[in-house]
């Protein structure tokens, strides 16, 4: 189902490049149509990147007098000072820029953009995290949409300044990349819910409040207010066209905490929307489908580890009871899943990298590559999904910032790092001993030389837990 839903977005995809958007737009040559705009950076302990962040946000173009911009800073760390001391030299230049700091962490993110939003200026509110370095253009390519009084959210595409830096860095692109081309504009296009990305994006602060504003009880608020504001019939606007550069993590444990906290919070908005979404009045059936199949996106992992985990025993099976074979070679016909998501990925790279045989190589590739690495990832991120669907809570864990460009030579002494190896380390190095074992069953089951039918999904599943088992072990996070 969740296939065939993508092959649906790409064929909505494809079909919006055909049309051309002929909205109304504030005229902001005209000084009677600019909005008001806040901007909300919350961060906690920054170090690596707080100069950075405040130093782009000051170049951004845009009346200063219709411009304020918000410091939400819950650090814990000497950051709280060195923040302050460069907030004081921006204002100094006459930019309406405040600290904001909290005595407490209540609601984590969601908590520090509610209580920014109680004494925010601004009819709209734009959101970005600390390794975000948005365009001097960027409000005047997003908040010209805003004058449809529809229009609740604007989002941006995220791009990455640091794509190539590693295997880690090209795989997450790549996945991310799918996510801001084929699936935001593919549901967009036809109507269907998107989610605000937590950052690079600016929302209507009426929308914010009307929608219940944000809330803390999961680890995406972004997801969680996005549904809730769609639910009372708010428009998402989502501009492909516009890329907000960002900062990917750079070790895996980074990767880790990322992962982790997706996933969470997508089962755990599953669990507090399934029944909004179901029983509303509002929405299509079709739209509800493609809710309820993305708000499962992160319980996919957890699909992929049970279909592992079972595989090497079924191939036993099935060479062991030869009346059964006829049901497993049915069973094949779902590879058709892992085509239709080869086909839909190949539309996006190309979309990025270009066409021809040469990339197109390259691209098998990646894609194999990225498929048995996020296979790697099954057991971390299936851990995630089942707490989030039991409604376990946890702390929101920030993920490391880095700036690998300042830092190239010092980055493994960043102070942020995780210094612990995570607890499923171990399993993942046993896990991926269970698939080479799996290799070699192909050799030895049946009377016919072998069964070779699972050694691909073996070999991927082989890669992605060593590779991951073995990063882990070398980076020490």
């Amino acid at each position: 189902m969740y296939a065939l839903a993508q092959l649906n977005l790409l064929y909505n995809y494809l079909s919006s490049k055909k049309k051309r958007s002929t909205c109304e737009k504030f005229d902001l040559n005209n000084p009677e149509e600019v909005p008001y705009i806040t901007i909300q950076l919350p961060v906690f302990n920054e170090m690596y990147v707080m100069e950075r962040l405040l130093d782009n946000i000051a170049l951004l173009d845009y009346p200063k007098d219709k411009l304020e911009i918000q410091v939400l800073d819950d650090s814990t760390d000497e950051t709280v000072h060195s923040t302050q001391a460069h907030i004081e030299k921006l204002a100094a230049t006459g930019l309406d820029i405040k600290h904001i700091t909290r005595t407490n962490r209540v609601g984590f993110k969601a908590g520090a953009l509610k209580e920014g939003l109680e004494i925010a200026k601004g009819e709209f509110i734009a959101i970005f995290d600390a390794d975000f370095l948005p365009k001097p253009n960027w409000l005047k390519r997003t908040v010209p949409y805003f004058k449809d009084e529809e229009i609740g959210v604007v989002q941006t595409r995220w791009g990455h300044i640091n794509r190539d830096y590693s295997l880690l860095t090209r795989i997450q692109a790549f996945a991310l990349d799918a996510h801001f081309t084929l699936e935001q504009v593919g549901r967009n296009s036809k109507g269907h819910f998107i989610n605000f990305n937590g950052t690079a994006g600016i929302w209507r602060k009426d929308c914010i409040i009307d929608a219940g504003n944000w809330e803390g009880d999961t680890l995406t608020e972004d997801l969680d207010l996005s549904y809730r504001a769609q639910l009372k019939n708010w428009k998402f606007k989502y501009l492909e066209d516009v890329e907000t550069p960002a900062e990917l993590p750079i070790v895996i444990s980074a990767a880790r905490s990322q992962q982790f906290r997706w996933n969470k919070g997508g089962a755990e908005n599953f669990r507090k929307m399934l029944w909004r979404v179901v029983k509303s009045k509002n929405i299509s059936a079709k739209t509800k489908v493609h809710g309820l199949l993305h708000l499962l996106n992160s319980s996919m992992f957890l699909s992929i580890f049970v279909v592992a985990i079972l595989s090497i025993p079924m191939l036993y099976i099935k060479n062991e009871y030869a009346h059964l074979r006829d049901y497993f070679y049915i069973m094949s016909f779902f590879i058709m899943s892992t085509i239709i998501f080869f086909v839909c990925y190949w539309f996006m790279y190309k979309n990025i990298y270009g066409s021809g045989f040469k990339k197109f190589f390259g691209y098998i590739g990646m894609f194999f590559t990225f498929f048995s690495i996020a296979m790697g990832f099954s057991l971390h991120n299936s851990i995630a999904v089942i707490e989030g669907h039991i409604g376990k809570k946890s702390e929101f864990v920030r993920t490391p910032k880095f700036n690998i460009k300042k830092f190239q030579d010092n980055w493994k002494n960043n102070k942020y790092l995780k210094k612990s190896l995570s607890k499923n380390v171990v399993l993942e190095g046993l896990l991926m001993l269970y698939f080479a074992f799996g290799l070699y069953s192909a050799f030895i089951v049946g009377d016919q030389g072998g069964d070779f039918g699972l050694f691909p999904f073996h070999l991927m599943l082989c890669i992605g837990f060593g590779y991951v088992f073995f990063k882990s072990l070398g980076s020490k996070v």
